[in-house]
């Protein structure tokens, strides 16, 4: 047997149809939202700036985010054939796992630019140059792709005896480490510190930014300087917020019987929901992005 069976919304038979069409409005905004906003910022020369150069880069990350999980589901809860190969599986793994952690580095890069417009504007040129700024982005590709090939390798060389049901909606690292019947002591001490390094360290570094930038804002005399200062950070704090906030309530979030359907919904938040609001947030409220929208 080569075959492993996605459980993913099994228990939710009612509202499959439902399920559906939510899974296929949030897959076609999230392509069509993103692919626009990286068209207009490679269209229009006012947006060739670090904020914007990231952005095009987290519009392009979250396309493959979405692409590496939803299409799939999508497929199981129209034909409830809910199988996948260990091929497909494991190539699963490696997208999803690639583009999330590009995403966290590519949203901590986004808090590192917003730190020095704000806390070092007169060196804000200097500092974040195109080198910078390209140098800055081809390591958070490099290292995620590396990261993932690693991740991927080892899961894919474990044992599965036992079961092939996945309790989940996608193949990812924890599930998969999980599933197998092989000793994983180990590979879970790895994803361990792996999570810290990898989580805990970007998150740290955008939450003490943030208390650096409040911190300045908060010391400008001028109240229209200040709003002024604080709205060019709203966005990315307000995608920050969205990313995170579903990871710490699943981290956080004691057990129960029905845990494990809580937790594919509370996952399908930041799998789907996040990448569909993204060019929202950063495109209904953004002076310079709809002012590009009616030059196109």
């Amino acid at each position: 047997m080569t075959d492993f069976y996605i459980l993913g919304f099994s228990n939710f038979k009612t509202e499959q149809i439902l399920l559906t069409v939510g899974i296929m409005i949030m897959y076609s905004l999230t392509i069509v939202g993103n692919l626009v906003i990286s068209m207009i910022i490679s269209l229009v020369p006012n947006l060739h700036t670090p904020m914007y150069f990231f952005l095009c880069n987290l519009s392009v990350v979250d396309v493959i985010y979405v692409s590496s999980s939803l299409p799939k589901l999508l497929s199981i809860t129209i034909t409830q054939d809910n199988r996948i190969s260990f091929a497909g599986c494991i190539s699963q793994l490696y997208f999803f796992t690639f583009s999330a952690v590009c995403d966290i580095f590519v949203l901590t890069s986004m808090a590192g630019d917003r730190y020095v417009a704000i806390c070092r504007p007169l060196q804000y040129t200097l500092i974040m140059n195109r080198r910078v700024c390209g140098t800055i982005s081809a390591l958070c590709w490099i290292f995620s792709a590396g990261n993932s090939l690693l991740m991927t390798l080892l899961t894919s060389v474990l044992d599965f005896c036992n079961s092939r049901e996945i309790s989940h909606f996608l193949c990812d690292v924890k599930t998969m480490t999980a599933l197998s019947s092989s000793d994983t002591t180990s590979r879970e001490i790895f994803i361990l510190i792996e999570d810290i390094i990898i989580g805990f360290v970007p998150f740290s570094l955008t939450v003490a930014s943030y208390v650096r930038i409040i911190s300045t804002i908060l010391k400008i005399r001028s109240s229209e300087t200040r709003l002024k200062a604080f709205s060019s950070c709203t966005s990315h704090l307000t995608a920050v917020i969205l990313f995170y906030g579903p990871i710490l309530i699943l981290n956080m979030k004691p057990e129960s019987e029905h845990s494990k359907e809580q937790d594919n919904l509370i996952s399908l938040l930041y799998v789907a929901v996040v990448p569909m609001l993204n060019p929202f947030v950063y495109s209904l409220r953004n002076k310079d992005v709809l002012d590009a929208v009616r030059k196109l």
